[in-house]
């Protein structure tokens, strides 16, 4: 069977990267809307409705009346706006949760894909909330640094045309000083944290590429945990994930002369996670690319499970 997809939001650099990931294949026909016509609102309503499986690469607001749109029960639709991701109509596109994640994203019409910084954060946080290592009311902190890409078209704008002996705006700088990152309600709801964590993300100079890292003390863990042990939880949790690769404990894997880069996976879907410390201290740290699996490559993912072919199709 070839689907028909439509990317609504094509333009975006959600959307672009989804088209690239599509590029080519043989098992969808691509459903292209024309440029002067993408916020023609009867237009996208024909091409919501002829789709198979419709991908919002809008804001909110827009995804919102573009589920609106729908006027039957065949297409299927794929969010990677904020919009959705804690809306119990809708399933959390995330399937190396659980079986019961993957299951629901194969059986839906309705799939919220994942924040960036949130696809780090819960990676990290779910199974061991679930599992009951790190405690539901555990007050925990969080700290990401991302590429530029993460803040969109005119963020991208204002670093492609920055000064370049600009020092101020070649340092990682922090944002969202008030606390209340749009990622946090998701964050918390999925994992089962029941207070949001306190998150302080930082904005690069770098394309693309970002690191979220979560610490923990041992002391405050039921079990007291270490780093060794955390690590080797999370290595048996996700042995069977292609898309995910822990590395073992004291491994120098990713890392270059003691530095762990942002920039590792970049171009790929893969998320990778590291755990550092020792018996009283312990830093767990997830590496993706903001644009991959925390955006367009994780869209794309979603799809395949959706259509019932390999996950990986178009992601290798």
């Amino acid at each position: 069977m070839v689907y028909k997809v439509f990317v609504d939001g094509q333009e975006g650099t959600t959307g672009l990267e989804i088209n690239e990931r599509l590029h080519g294949r043989k098992d969808i026909e691509l459903l292209k809307i024309s440029p002067e016509k993408r916020k023609d609102i009867n237009e996208r309503k024909k091409y919501i409705n002829e789709a198979d499986i419709v991908f919002l690469c809008l804001p909110d607001d827009a995804a919102r009346e573009a589920v609106s749109l729908v006027e039957n029960e065949n297409t299927r639709i794929i969010d990677a706006s904020t919009a959705h991701r804690t809306n119990d109509g809708w399933v959390y596109g995330f399937p190396e949760l659980s079986s019961w994640h993957r299951e629901r994203i194969a059986a839906s019409g309705r799939v919220a894909v994942p924040g960036c910084y949130a696809t780090g954060f819960t990676a990290l946080m779910y199974p061991l909330v679930k599992a009951g290592i790190v405690p539901a009311d555990y007050p925990v902190t969080c700290h990401a640094v991302s590429g530029y890409s993460g803040g969109g078209k005119k963020r991208i704008a204002e670093y492609a045309e920055a000064d370049t002996s600009d020092e101020a705006i070649k340092s990682p700088r922090f944002y969202s000083l008030t606390l209340r990152h749009k990622h946090l309600p998701e964050m918390q709801k999925v994992t089962g944290l029941s207070r949001p964590p306190l998150f302080t993300p930082i904005i690069g100079y770098n394309y693309r590429g970002m690191t979220v890292a979560i610490p923990l003390h041992s002391r405050l863990l039921p079990g007291k945990d270490s780093a060794e042990s955390i690590c080797d939880f999370l290595y048996k949790y996700y042995k069977d994930q292609h898309f995910i690769k822990v590395f073992p404990y004291g491994s120098e894997g990713g890392i270059v002369d003691g530095f762990l880069a942002a920039t590792g996976c970049n171009g790929t879907n893969m998320l990778e996670i590291y755990v550092a410390g020792n018996e009283e201290h312990i830093l767990l740290t997830a590496r993706l690319d903001n644009l991959g699996k925390g955006a367009s490559g994780a869209a794309v993912q979603c799809m395949n499970i959706m259509m019932g072919i390999d996950e990986r199709t178009g992601l290798e």
